[in-house]
């Protein structure tokens, strides 16, 4: 068979998943036409169309677990064409629909896409020796974004450190809500932006008991953390 051949199929085949699936949700079949959309995905995985609408029909049928993790396949793809707002929407939606979904590791692809600069990089074998506390970790391992997800899903309260090789900061919490952060010597949101580019060095978390006075105002972590996304990437493109 011609690949010009197996692209006309493949291309027939998405028509004809997507005309059948408009059939089935306009007699109230969503369950089928969620099947049908998913079916033709075993053929054309990296459809974008198909996701889209499998993710539509899916969400409308209340089957909210299948419409996140086409939310999650999305936003890999569109990471790939560098659609990164796009990319950044099919995460925070696929979060509100399941909250036990992790999405750091899909920001995290996209800071490294955005900027490649940040990328981490080895930290003398001395930077690695901290003392464990209630969380602890490699940064080069495990992102700042992984450690304040556990910390948001655990609504613990208390002050996350980074340190890498030139530059220590930390995050502070209140039940998992970040409400300050420092670092290089300014603090807020600013202080914050500054602490997304460490990508190497370790971390750790003490948990506390008091109440940290609120100077970040952001709706969520994750907004706050799509919102800095934004700013190094318009930042890097001066």
């Amino acid at each position: 068979m011609s690949d010009v051949q197996s692209k006309t199929e493949v291309t027939g085949e998405i028509e004809s998943a997507l005309l059948d699936a408009e059939l089935f949700v306009k007699y109230g079949a969503g369950e089928r036409a969620v099947k049908r959309l998913r079916s033709a995905l075993e053929m054309s995985p990296r459809s974008i169309i198909l996701r889209e609408r499998l993710r539509e029909v899916a969400a409308g049928s209340k089957q909210l677990e299948e419409a996140a993790r086409q939310c999650l396949a999305l936003a890999s793809l569109y990471i790939e064409r560098e659609d990164f707002d796009t990319a950044q929407d099919r995460l925070v939606e696929a979060k509100q629909m399941d909250q036990r979904i992790n999405i750091a590791a899909g920001l995290e692809a996209i800071r490294r896409a955005r900027r490649p600069d940040l990328r981490p990089h080895a930290e003398p074998s001395e930077t690695k020796q901290r003392p464990i506390a209630t969380l602890a970790g490699d940064l080069s391992a495990i992102s700042a974004f992984d450690a304040i997800q556990v910390v948001e899903n655990a609504k613990l309260s208390g002050v996350l450190n980074l340190c890498s090789e030139n530059r220590t900061a930390d995050v502070f919490f209140n039940e998992g809500t970040i409400v300050d952060a420092a670092c290089c010597g300014v603090t807020g949101e600013a202080g914050f932006r500054e602490l997304v580019e460490i990508t190497s060095g370790t971390f750790e978390f003490q948990k506390t008991q008091g109440r940290y006075p609120v100077t970040i105002q952001a709706s969520s972590n994750t907004n706050l953390i799509l919102d800095t996304l934004r700013h190094l990437d318009e930042a890097g493109n001066k």
